[in-house]
């Protein structure tokens, strides 16, 4: 038996370790997830005013600002009954599905699209044929021969100066890359663009949020006052210029997605057939519901529904409960941390634990202790099972709760592909899942805005709900969660308040979800049973097979995981000055 070791894992956020063991034929039997920093933030928050949680909690992460700051002011709100005025509840609903949109397309193009694409190859290709390819599946205007040559000239300058730069290291020449030269040159162009792309889209968090990264936001409602007229009362109101700018900046999102990603989507899936049919591991799948038309507190104006799937079973939603301790538990059997009660017992967020306690052998080492613990991530679980969240969890839940949207989306690029239902349950298939979902969430967009605007013309420009800002108004002690579907998948912060402070608060992210190790019965999490479905190493010294299927879950350990060194110390302070 071989043990595979890759550390880190790159074109992600934060540090993850796998280990693999694997057959002598290359099969993977065997697979180690291993969050390698510590997450301190829960601790940081005890005893600070609830309503500032959203701006520590933001910090969790510098890629997911947004969805940790949503989740913070819905877990205060929750546990203070708080409601939101409509028009806050489309504005979150907007700054939510651009951050959805923003983070697949660099997901995709920027951190995943190189396990497919092979950036050398691109040196190769005839942009005449590139420019025939490119127009045979999309109307994307970017399409000439003479623009192709002109980002094939561009790659030869990197190359040829030794400076491939963010295409360095790369497996290039792999036997696995199956893509001819035109299509790699074709994705290399669009990678390229994406970077541009994606100055736009920022627009939106900071005409509603003031900035982005980590947009500003108040605990019953949105922060920007709303003014009637185009000017604005002030500079900081969000007038009709900023709308129509929104309204823009939607349009171009919509037409990248469905020219650009979705095309080039299917164009490099259908290469990779066989990738169809490996890679899923869990067959358990969750959602907890978000982009609400009416309140968190009715779930049945969710655009995004909740529920469990078992064992690909899509006839049966199991209901899920964010306040049952039977249902949420998080173990820690084969984490760095300590529970008071022992390391087998399960804990609901409201009474987690965060007890650090490194137990591993002292770095540099060549193997994880994966008998004992080998994480910094906890082991969540629902009614006792290993869940995976993210895009293909809420595609199969909304697949499977009829909305018509999305069936009609599957079954064009299954139809395309010539592949059945089953193959979404695979690492293509969650590659898959986060496109389709770009397209329904931006297309979703263009509604909440008018739905906005129309709010607005009648008069409505209420964007916050005072009720319940005095803590004197507060009951002494209470409780809340704060649910929402991030790019990533299911994230949840649990809040206990009492007498106005914070008490504890937890947050489980979703690359906790599917990141985290085996529990006390040995099961494993959601990456590691992925690996462990049918994966074949070809060269275990150029482990592309192990990045694939890591990279479908774009990972963000920074979410579920903060940095110190194995004695506890902090490792580093950056000052601004």
């Amino acid at each position: 038996m071989n043990r595979v070791v890759v550390d880190p894992i790159t074109r992600i956020e934060g540090h993850l370790r796998i280990e693999a063991e694997t057959a002598a034929n290359g099969a993977i039997t065997s697979a180690y997830s291993s969050g390698t920093m510590v997450r301190g933030i829960e601790l940081i928050l005890k005893g600070r005013d609830p309503r500032d949680a959203w701006a520590f909690a933001q910090r969790i992460c510098g890629v997911c600002t947004l969805v940790h700051g949503i989740a913070s002011v819905r877990a205060v709100e929750n546990a203070l009954d708080y409601k939101i005025p409509p028009n806050a509840q489309l504005i979150r609903n907007l700054m939510i599905a651009a951050q959805y949109v923003h983070d697949h397309v660099m997901h995709f193009y920027h951190l995943h699209a190189l396990d497919w694409v092979d950036i050398v190859s691109a040196l190769n290709a005839d942009p005449a044929a590139t420019s025939s390819l490119a127009q045979s599946i999309s109307s994307w205007p970017n399409s000439s021969p003479g623009y192709f040559a002109d980002v094939q000239k561009k790659i030869k300058g990197f190359v040829e100066a030794g400076q491939l730069g963010i295409f360095a290291n790369g497996f290039w020449g792999h036997p696995e890359f199956k893509l001819p030269a035109e299509a790699n040159l074709m994705a290399v162009a669009h990678y390229l663009e994406a970077l541009d792309w994606q100055r736009n889209v920022v627009q939106i968090h900071t005409i509603f949020g003031g900035k982005n990264p980590h947009p500003n936001f108040l605990v019953g409602g949105a922060p920007s006052p709303i003014s009637g007229t185009s000017g604005g009362s002030s500079a900081t109101a969000l007038n009709l210029e900023g709308l129509n700018t929104i309204k823009t900046v939607i349009g171009k999102m919509q037409q990248f997605v469905d020219q650009v990603y979705v095309p080039d989507t299917l164009a490099i899936a259908s290469f990779y057939k066989d990738w169809f049919a490996r890679g899923e591991g869990l067959g358990n799948f969750m959602t907890y519901g978000d982009f609400p038309e009416k309140g968190m507190d009715d779930p049945s104006s969710w655009l995004i529904p909740a529920g469990v799937i078992l064992d690909r079973d899509l006839s049966t939603i199991h209901p899920i409960d964010m306040n049952d301790p039977e249902q949420i538990q998080e173990f820690v059997s084969h984490s760095y941390y300590d529970y008071g009660g022992g390391k087998d017992q399960g804990l609901h967020p409201y009474s987690g634990e965060t007890n650090l306690n490194y137990s591993g052998p002292t770095p540099p080492f060549e193997q994880l202790d994966v008998a004992n613990s080998y994480s910094w991530l906890k082991s969540p679980r629902w009614r006792g099972k290993p869940m995976e969240v993210g895009p293909l969890s809420r595609v199969l839940m909304l697949y499977a709760k009829g909305h018509e949207p999305t069936r009609e989306l599957a079954t064009m690029a299954l139809s395309k592909l010539d592949l059945p239902l089953t193959a979404m349950f695979s690492t293509l298939g969650r590659t898959a899942a986060r496109t389709l979902e770009s397209k329904i969430i931006a297309d979703q967009m263009e509604t909440w805005l008018d739905n906005l605007i129309a709010n607005i013309r009648a008069g409505d420009l209420t964007v916050h709900n005072p009720v319940k800002w005095d803590p004197s108004t507060w009951p002494a002690e209470a409780k809340g969660v704060g649910f929402m579907e991030a790019p990533r998948g299911g994230l949840a912060h649990w809040v206990v308040i009492k007498n106005g402070k914070i008490d504890n608060y937890q947050a489980v992210v979703p690359s906790t979800w599917n990141a985290g190790p085996r529990d006390s019965g040995g099961q494993p999490g959601a990456y590691e049973a992925a690996l462990m479905d049918r994966h074949t190493l070809f060269d275990p010294k150029q482990p592309l097979e192990i990045q694939r299927t890591i990279h479908s879950f774009d990972p963000c350990i920074a979410c579920a995981v903060h940095v110190v060194d194995p004695n506890g110390e902090e490792l580093t302070q950056i000052k601004v000055r």
